[in-house]
C-alpha cells in the first residue's frame, strides 16, 4: 500500500518539530500538523514566555538594592503592555524561526485540527491524508478543579493575554509551575496571594528545597496559605472573593484568579479510538522506542505517560527517528533529569532528593549542605539565603542528588547533571577547585 507520507507528526511543539526534522535529515518525507501556532505549548504560552516574565520581575529586586551600589534610586513599576509587546515579539520572532527550520528540513507543514479515521489515515479540515507512520505530539494543557465559580478563574496560558497587570492576585496550586508565577509577578509588584492545599510548596521536591523557597518567597512579601483549599469563587462589583477552607482567614478579595494545578494530556478531538491506540489513566502509554500499542503510531511529549518537560520531549523525538528512520535503534535514559524553578527566588535541582534517597539506600546517604548569604547582599539589604546540598550514597561515595535554591541555581544544576550522571563521588567534588568568588564554589568546599 502506498502513502502520502512517511510520517505524519500530530502537533509542532518541541517533540514534534525535532522528530519531523531528524526523521527528514534521514530522508523520510514528513508532514507537521499544527492546530494553534508552530513551537507549542512552551514556546507559544509556557515555559519561554515565563522565563521572559521572570526576567523583568528580577530588575526589581536589583533596583530596590541599587542605592546600596551607588546608584540614584530606579522607577519600580513596570510597563505591563510594553513588557507585552515585547514578549509577544520575542515570541513570534521564536515561532517564524521554527517554521524556517521545519521549510530547510523539507518538513511539510499543514494548519487545522487533527484526527484519527484508522490506523494510517488523518483528516485535518476536510483533508484526508494517510501515512506509513505516525507521531503523536500534541502536548498538554491546564485544568480546573470542579469549584463553584471556577470559570472566573484564568489558566497559565490566559495570564499572558490580560491587557492590565492585576494589583492583587491569587493563584491556586503549589507545583513549580504556580511558584514560578507567584515569584514573577510579586517581582513586578503585583500583591500576591498563593494557596497551597499541601503543608508546603512544591511538594514532590527535596524537604531543604522547599522549606528555603517558601521562605525566600514570603520574606519577598508573598502571602502563602497553606493546607488551604478554595470552597468558591464568587465575583463581587470588579473584584473576585474567594472563600477559603482550612486558613486562618476565610475570605479574600483580588482583582484576578489564577489556576495552576497542574496539566493533562491533550488528546481531545483525536479520535484515537479509530485507530486503536491506547490510552490510560488519561495518558498514551508508550515503550522504550515511544510506540504506543499500534505498531506504526508513536508517541512523545506531555500527552505521553512520561515525564512531562520539554527537553524530555525532545530527546525522545530525535531517538524515535533515528530509531524508526536511521536504522540506529536508541533509547532515552529518564533517570537524572534536572529541573529548574525559573522565579524568585531561583532553584534547581538534579537526581534524588534525601527523601527518595533514604527510601532507596537506607542509612547510607548522607548529605552535605550549606546556607550562605550570596555576595551581593555584603552591599544591598539581605533578602535571602542560598542553599546548596549534596545526597551522597556513602557506601559507594556517589553523589546521586544535587540541589540548590540562589541566583544561578538554573546554570550550576544543569552543570552538575552532566557529573552525576557519569557517576561523579563526593572525594571527587572535594578534589575540586572551584572559582572564586562564586556561588559554584561552595558545593566543592562542602564537608
Amino acid at each position: 500500500m502506498s502513502f502520502d507520507y512517511d510520517l505524519f507528526v500530530i502537533g509542532a511543539g518541541p517533540g514534534g518539530i525535532s522528530a519531523a526534522r531528524q526523521s527528514a535529515a534521514h530522508g523520510a518525507h514528513v508532514l507537521i500538523s499544527e492546530r494553534d501556532q508552530v513551537g507549542g505549548t512552551c514556546v507559544i504560552h509556557g515555559c519561554i514566555p515565563e522565563k521572559l516574565m521572570a526576567y523583568a520581575a528580577s530588575f526589581s529586586h536589583v533596583f530596590e538594592d541599587a542605592d546600596e551600589y551607588g546608584w540614584d534610586k530606579v522607577n519600580d513599576r513596570i510597563d505591563w503592555h510594553k513588557f507585552m509587546i515585547a514578549k509577544d515579539r520575542a515570541i513570534q520572532h521564536l515561532n517564524k524561526l521554527h517554521i524556517q527550520h521545519l521549510q530547510e528540513a523539507g518538513v511539510n507543514l499543514v494548519y487545522g485540527e487533527a484526527k484519527f479515521l484508522d490506523s494510517h489515515t488523518l483528516d485535518v479540515g476536510g483533508r484526508q491524508i494517510t501515512a506509513s507512520k505516525i507521531l503523536i505530539a500534541v502536548g498538554g494543557e491546564a485544568v480546573k478543579p470542579e469549584i463553584p465559580g471556577i470559570e472566573y478563574a484564568i489558566t497559565t496560558r490566559q495570564m499572558f493575554e490580560i491587557k492590565q497587570q492585576p494589583e492583587h492576585i491569587s493563584i491556586i496550586g503549589s507545583d513549580q509551575i504556580a511558584v514560578k508565577f507567584a515569584g514573577s509577578l510579586n517581582g513586578l509588584i503585583s500583591k500576591v496571594t498563593l494557596i497551597v492545599p499541601e503543608d508546603r510548596i512544591l511538594p514532590d521536591q527535596d524537604e531543604d528545597i522547599r522549606t528555603t523557597v517558601q521562605e525566600g518567597m514570603m520574606n519577598n512579601g508573598i502571602q502563602v496559605f497553606c493546607n488551604t483549599v478554595v470552597e468558591k469563587i464568587e465575583k463581587v462589583q470588579d473584584c473576585l472573593r474567594l472563600s477559603l477552607l482550612g486558613n486562618k482567614q476565610d475570605t479574600i478579595t483580588v482583582n484576578t484568579v489564577i489556576c495552576a494545578i497542574g496539566r493533562v494530556p491533550n488528546l481531545s478531538g483525536l479520535d484515537l479510538e479509530k485507530a486503536g491506540v491506547q490510552v490510560k489513566q488519561g495518558a498514551i502509554p508508550v515503550d522504550e522506542y515511544s510506540c504506543t500499542n499500534q505498531s506504526n503510531i508513536f508517541a512523545v511529549g506531555d500527552c505521553t505517560n512520561r515525564p512531562h518537560w520539554t527537553p524530555v520531549a525532545i530527546a525522545t523525538g530525535r531517538a524515535f527517528a533515528d530509531t524508526v528512520f536511521g536504522n540506529k535503534p536508541r533509547t532515552v535514559n529518564l533517570e537524572c533529569i534536572p529541573s529548574a524553578l525559573s522565579s524568585q527566588p531561583e532553584a534547581a535541582t538534579v537526581g534524588l532528593t534525601e527523601a527518595e534517597a533514604r527510601e532507596k539506600f537506607g542509612e547510607s546517604i548522607r548529605c552535605y549542605s550549606q546556607r550562605f548569604q550570596p555576595l551581593f547582599d555584603t552591599i544591598a539589604e539581605p533578602e535571602q539565603k542560598t542553599l546548596i546540598k549534596l545526597v551522597v550514597d556513602s557506601k559507594s561515595d556517589r553523589v546521586i542528588g544535587a540541589h540548590m535554591v540562589g541566583e544561578y541555581a538554573a546554570e550550576i544544576i544543569q552543570c552538575l547533571g552532566l557529573a552525576i550522571r557519569t557517576g561523579i563521588t563526593k572525594k571527587d567534588f572535594d578534589a575540586t577547585i572551584g572559582i572564586h568568588p562564586s556561588a559554584a564554589e561552595e558545593f566543592f568546599s562542602l564537608r
